[in-house]
Order: C-alpha cells, then sequence, then structure tokens
C-alpha cells in the first residue's frame, strides 16, 4: 500500500497502522467478493489504491470538509450511489467520529457493503438500498446531511437533483468529477437555482499517476430544496432540469 501513504500524505494524512490494516483488508475484500457482486472494473493493486482509495480520500484537499470535521467531529454523510462503498468507506477509516450513510439501489452491492462494514468493524454506518428519488422524500433523510458526497453516479445537472434534496441548508455537496466537470456544472445553472444549491468552485486534485484530469465539484445549500424535487424515479435521468434531452450527454466519469 506503498502508493495510498505516500499518495494520503499530499492531503495531509498520515496513515496509522491500524488504518493501513484497514484498507489492505478491504482490498482484500474487494478482490474475493468482486467476481459474484461486480464491485468493479478495477482490481489491480495499485489501480485500486491510486483510482479507488486515493480518490476517495481528495476530499480532504476542502477546507471546508476539514474545518467541519474539526468543528463537528460527528459529522453526517451521506455518499449517493455508493457501489462498493467509494468515497464514503475511505472517508470513514480516516474519519471514523463521522455519522455514515450508504445509499446504493443494486442489492449485490448492499451485501457487500453490509459485509465489509462488519469486517472492519465501522460503528455508525447506515446502509440503505433504494433509489435517491424516493429516500430524499423520508423526513430522516430529507434535508438532515452536512455533506452529501457523490463519485461516478451521473452528470451535474441529474446529480444535483439527486444530493441537494439530502443537503440541509448550509451543507454541502461534494461531487467526484473528471475532465469534464467544467461543462458539467455550466450544463446545471439551471438544475441549481431550482433546487437551492449555489456553486463554491471547483477544486482541481492531483493525483500523481493518473493522467485523467480530476477535481471535486463543491456545492453550498443555501436555500431549502421545493418539496416537487426530486422528481419521481428515472424522470431526474431522462428530462435533466434545465439540459434539453437530446443534447445532453450521459457519460459516467470514472467508473468505480
Amino acid at each position: 500500500m506503498h502508493l495510498l501513504v505516500k499518495g494520503a500524505r499530499n492531503f495531509g494524512l498520515e496513515l496509522t497502522s491500524a488504518q493501513l490494516r484497514a484498507f489492505e483488508v478491504y482490498y482484500q475484500e474487494l478482490k474475493q467478493w468482486n467476481p459474484k457482486a461486480n464491485l468493479t472494473a478495477i482490481m489491480d493493486c495499485e489501480e485500486v489504491q491510486l483510482k479507488h482509495f486515493l480518490d476517495s480520500l481528495s476530499i480532504y484537499c476542502l477546507d471546508e470538509f476539514r474545518e467541519a470535521l474539526r468543528t463537528k467531529p460527528s459529522l453526517r454523510v451521506l455518499d449517493l450511489g455508493t457501489g462498493a462503498g467509494f468515497p464514503g468507506i475511505p472517508i470513514k477509516i480516516i474519519s471514523p467520529s463521522i455519522k455514515l450513510t450508504l445509499l446504493d439501489s443494486t442489492h449485490k452491492k448492499i451485501r457487500f457493503l453490509k459485509h465489509i462494514v462488519q469486517r472492519l468493524e465501522l460503528e455508525g454506518v447506515e446502509i440503505i438500498w433504494g433509489r435517491a428519488e424516493a429516500v430524499a422524500h423520508q423526513q430522516h433523510h430529507r434535508e438532515s446531511y452536512d455533506f452529501v458526497v457523490a463519485r461516478a453516479v451521473a452528470e451535474m445537472p441529474i446529480l444535483a437533483e439527486y444530493t441537494l434534496p439530502f443537503c440541509k441548508v448550509g451543507g454541502y455537496v461534494v461531487a467526484y468529477k473528471g475532465p469534464k466537470a467544467s461543462r458539467e456544472v455550466e450544463a446545471a445553472k439551471t438544475a441549481l437555482s431550482l433546487l437551492g444549491g449555489k456553486l463554491l468552485r471547483l477544486h482541481p486534485v492531483e493525483l500523481k499517476g493518473l493522467h485523467e484530469a480530476r477535481s471535486l465539484v463543491l456545492l453550498v445549500k443555501v436555500s431549502p430544496t421545493l418539496s416537487a424535487y426530486p422528481r419521481r424515479p428515472g424522470i431526474p435521468e431522462k428530462r435533466p432540469l434545465g439540459v434539453k434531452v437530446a443534447s445532453s450527454q450521459r457519460t459516467l466519469t470514472h467508473r468505480n
């Protein structure tokens, strides 16, 4: 795990032996479960360290996240469309005091998540099977999270409708994005306005050894989301807010 140790230092993180062991166990469990659960196309150890573990930890580049952790260690964090647990579980390994919710709509991945959370003895983790469009209307989850994170889920006009209804006013959405981030953000302007979100910035992320540009899209929730959003399951993807469907390009970036 030399790449992980070295790369984490670039984010100001010095991994403890216990944290390093947790990542090693995580990797071994990914390998064991992947054939039956279809968790990730990336299985080479160095690639997993770089493209999954370190990419997940790039949120520690954000001053807003570090300051929030400092003032409120028990941050409520939602990982939407978590898949194999990225970025939520790596964040939880580093910051065990956060209250983490993992949301995914695939049963096989939910089974893996339950296993790995138990295997790593992670406390304060809630695992939910469901669609974001439905779960976001549940009182326990609506506008309840300090941070909502999402990686390889959808382009920004769609992702904004999935994530912002979960985020409390004054909270943040962090979207992990690739080289098309600027274009996606531009296309999401109408959606952000309708949903109560505001772009703070695109934060470039440097992952040594990864040639594709990476960045974090940081949104802040400035006003409550109207109760009509998110629309019923499937509609945000079919008819993204403010985007002409015929010209919408819905390609996922940096897939799990």
